[in-house]
């Protein structure tokens, strides 16, 4: 089967990208994320799946495309009308991944969001469904969490560089609320 497989880092399509490959499927890579911030940020993690792609013969999909102020418009408004932020941004993610499967003749499109054990699984299945509904694409929900600990692995033993956080400006403010930050000591200007 010819897949098409939305990354959104190179540690977490490394191992869904070897076991697919050893299963005999075609897998091209695409990488559209633009929730990922800073643009420093989006740099490390496109250049860390530019390795994986290189190292284990896949051709990465990567446009110039990185529209962080729409996704930001849309992350305030779903957040304004009580709605998943993480849910829209699956839907952006997904809706492109289907719309380019479906130009480039895949049988079937998934994504690397599957294998992270901090995503839910069943709205990236019911989103990733919809997005093939909407461009007549295949979604393939498989589950890649099992291949999450080989990706890991992978990424240590090449030196890719490894995120600790979604890439979105608010997980990451969340990966640091609640810590204790040093601080310096206050002087008094006399």
């Amino acid at each position: 089967m010819r897949i098409l497989l939305h990354a959104c880092c190179g540690p977490c399509a490394a191992g869904p990208l070897t076991a697919l490959g050893e299963e005999g499927h075609g897998v091209d890579l695409l990488f559209y994320n633009p929730n990922v911030h800073p643009y420093r940020e989006y740099l490390h993690r496109l250049d860390a799946l530019e390795v994986v792609a290189r190292r284990l013969g896949a051709v990465l999909w990567a446009g110039e495309t990185y529209d962080l102020e729409g996704w930001l418009a849309q992350a305030v408004r779903t957040q304004e009308r009580g709605r998943s932020r993480c849910e829209m941004c699956f839907r952006i993610r997904l809706e492109e991944t289907a719309r380019v499967a479906a130009a480039g003749g895949f049988d079937a499109f998934t994504t690397t969001l599957l294998g992270s054990p901090h995503q839910d699984q069943a709205v990236l299945r019911r989103v990733g469904e919809a997005a093939g509904r909407r461009f007549g694409a295949n979604f393939w929900g498989r589950s890649f969490r099992p291949q999450f600990a080989a990706g890991r692995t992978l990424a240590r033993r090449w030196g890719l560089y490894r995120q600790g956080y979604c890439g979105c400006i608010y997980s990451e403010a969340e990966r640091y609320r609640g810590k204790p930050r040093k601080r310096a000591a206050s002087s008094e200007l006399v």
